[in-house]
């Protein structure tokens, strides 16, 4: 049986502890990246580049899951408030927070404190953290004189695919940025912004040596190691990027026909029941058992390309799921027609307690940090004009999708005790923040053991995965394979196949209705719908509105977008924009409400701007970088279109040694 990455972290990290380039304290993440190219000492032993491949390895798993200090948010939330998918749902935070339109500036808070943040400066941050990792290795390489070329290749091919994955999310979420592709001796603080095309067209070239050299999963020691499957991946996503459509298309053949992987079509693994059965039964079935943490890194796994181990105790990051993604279900203003708290939360040796209304153990303690939008919970999941309710990722009746109207009130002094959740009794509406009490969820994607709360008889905080508790991660798996080739062939003319795609990840979840030809919206609905808090909903959605630039296609209104301008416009009208602006628009509550909207804690405000198609570059990443100039976005203050930009990745390299 294949071990984990993190076993191979906690063996190579001792033998290189002196040496490593990046500290882990909270001085390291304060946003000063450009002076952070410099290592302490070279690395001339395998295990000392083995040590740092890890490190970047582990790494990954920070961009979805790394707790803030009150445990209240996660960098992926950022990526999915920053989309069609979701908003901030916390209305007892300051008003202006999800404000973006008027607070998202250079000069703002761009690391993550305390409370409830954006984590803006985190994946700023990170990304440069994983580059130096990964140009630790191809900078020192060479030294390890011990090495055959084939086993450099492959260290090569994965320092390449860390510093890749970087690099794509990075252009998408900040767009022109500085190119760093080597250690320096000395920091550089002279640095010019890259065009995102240019990093682009280098990630890509890198990709395809990295396809070439590294291994297949079978062929390497442990899970969550880069292997030959997630750079094909890296490399469709590169390709469409790049506007090379067919070579992306051809990358997802292989991927799809001859790696050995297959989409997971039968119940396998095993059996969780969740949280309390008698309260919220789980009918099993191939939907549910595909997204158990202990699942995902079997070897029965057939459609698991690259997960991101995160279990047991040492170097466990917990995952409040359940409380940042869940509706506050038992708020006190969610109420019975006759003023009753809705649902409440009782420890098991309460006198009060109900099994079959251990909501809080079934479905998790949520605070709604990250709402979901009504897209989300309806819309999206249209197809031919029906509501698909028989699929199995948006099915209550298996347990796999929780509809607020499913709970009961468990009030007994109630006279409507037992019956179901309701949001308006004669007009009235009994949720006095339906922003964040009251929307449906996918409890498949967000249920996790709270291993600590469960062996507690005393718990009534049920958040998701705590210490001792598995939250294994995907990734990369091969139901998005098939979306990145329909995307491939969408943008080629052949809206068909693009079909044929989709519909065999709907056939898997058992959907009832098929697509006969699709357009870009039903694949991003299909994204949605099949990738919840696996893609970064953000970067794929402007991925995908710089392909539609590239391609000339139209999206689904029959709106077409030009490369000359579709991520340089500003302003919070319904018109223009990037097809990530769009889709805003038309899903989303942003800018619909001028005058904000009613919550119990005051009045919030939900406002997105074209120029937030990027997030401003850091404006202490430009203050530091003293002898050069970074380029800052469209729109925001600093902009500058007359500042140098490369217009090569080449010329980028060849200055990087000009101090």
């Amino acid at each position: 049986m294949k071990k984990y990455i993190k076993n191979s972290i906690s063996t190579l990290l001792p033998l290189v502890a002196s040496a490593l380039l990046v500290s882990c304290s909270e001085d390291f993440l304060e946003p000063d990246p450009l002076s952070f190219y410099e290592p302490e000492t070279t690395f001339s032993t395998e295990s000392g580049l083995q040590a740092v491949l890890a490190s970047a390895d582990k790494q990954l798993r920070n961009n979805y899951i790394h707790y803030n200090n009150a445990g209240n948010s996660v960098p992926i939330g950022t990526e999915y408030v920053f989309s069609d998918m979701a908003k901030y749902g916390k209305t007892d935070n300051t008003s202006t927070i999800s404000d973006f339109a008027n607070t998202i500036v250079p000069t703002g808070s761009f690391k993550t404190g305390t409370n409830d943040d954006f984590y803006l400066g985190f994946y700023w941050d990170e990304a440069y953290t994983g580059i130096k990792h990964a140009n630790t290795i191809l900078t020192y390489i060479d030294k390890v004189t011990s090495l055959t070329q084939e086993v450099k290749n492959k260290y090569i091919g994965q320092a390449y695919f860390h510093r890749a994955y970087r690099y794509l999310n990075l252009v998408y979420q900040f767009g022109d940025i500085p190119l760093i592709t080597k250690i320096l001796e000395v920091p550089k603080q002279s640095y010019y912004s890259t065009k995102k095309e240019a990093i682009i067209e280098m990630i890509t070239a890198d990709m395809e040596k990295a396809v070439e050299w590294v291994p297949e999963q079978s062929k390497l020691p442990y899970l969550g190691v880069v292997n030959k499957g997630a750079c094909r991946q890296l490399l469709i996503k590169c390709y469409l990027a790049s506007g090379k459509f067919a070579e992306a298309e051809a990358q997802a053949n292989i991927l799809i026909n001859q790696s050995g992987y297959s989409l997971m079509q039968s119940n396998f693994g095993t059996f969780d029941q969740g949280g309390n059965p008698q309260t919220w039964t789980i009918t099993r079935n191939v939907i549910w058992d595909l997204h158990r943490p202990e699942n995902k890194v079997i070897a029965a796994n057939k459609e698991a390309i690259m997960i991101m181990p995160n279990g047991g105790v040492q170097s466990f990051l917990p995952f409040a799921s359940m409380r940042i993604f869940g509706p506050n279900w038992n708020s006190g203003t969610l109420t019975t027609p006759d003023g009753k708290q809705a649902a409440a939360r009782f420890a098991s040796n309460n006198a009060n307690y109900q099994v079959k209304y251990d909501y809080a153990r079934a479905l998790g303690r949520g605070i709604a940090t990250i709402s979901a939008s009504y897209y989300s919970q309806h819309p999206m999941w249209v197809v031919n004009g029906i509501e698909d309710k028989q699929d199995l990722r948006h099915n209550n009746t298996v347990g796999n999708w929780v509809n607020m109207e499913d709970l009961k009130y468990s009030d007994k002094t109630s006279a409507y005790y037992q019956q179901n959740f309701r949001m308006k009794h004669n007009g009235v509406l009994l949720s006095r923040d339906t922003l964040r009490e009251w929307f449906d969820f996918p409890l498949y994607k967000i249920y996790l053991h709270d291993v600590v709360n469960e062996t507690n008889p005393n718990a009534t905080d049920f958040q998701g995965a705590s210490t001792g508790s598995k939250a294994h991660w995907y990734l990369y798996r091969l139901a998005e394979t098939y979306l990145l080739r329909a995307e491939a062939r969408f943008y080629q003319g052949n809206a068909g196949g693009a079909a044929q795609d989709v519909n065999a990840v709907r056939a898997r979840a058992g959907a009832s209705q098929m697509y006969t030809n699709v357009t870009i919206g039903d694949i991003c609905a299909e994204r949605g719908r099949e990738l919840y808090l696996e893609e970064w909903r953000n970067v794929e959605l402007k991925r995908i509105s710089h392909c539609l630039a590239i391609s000339g296609k139209p999206d689904e209104w029959g709106q077409t977008y030009s490369l000359s301008n579709w991520d340089k416009q500003s302003g919070t009208d319904a018109s223009g924009g990037s097809y990530w602006y769009q889709r805003i628009t038309h899903y989303t509550l942003y800018n619909k409400y001028p005058s904000g909207i009613v919550v119990p804690n005051g009045t919030k405000f939900y406002t997105m701007d074209k120029r937030n198609n990027y997030w401003p570059i850091p404006n202490s990443a430009i203050t530091a970088n003293t002898k050069g100039k970074l380029s800052q976005n469209f729109g925001y203050d600093g902009y500058d279109p007359n500042v140098k930009v490369w217009d090569k990745w080449q010329d980028a390299v060849a200055d990087e040694s000009v101090l």
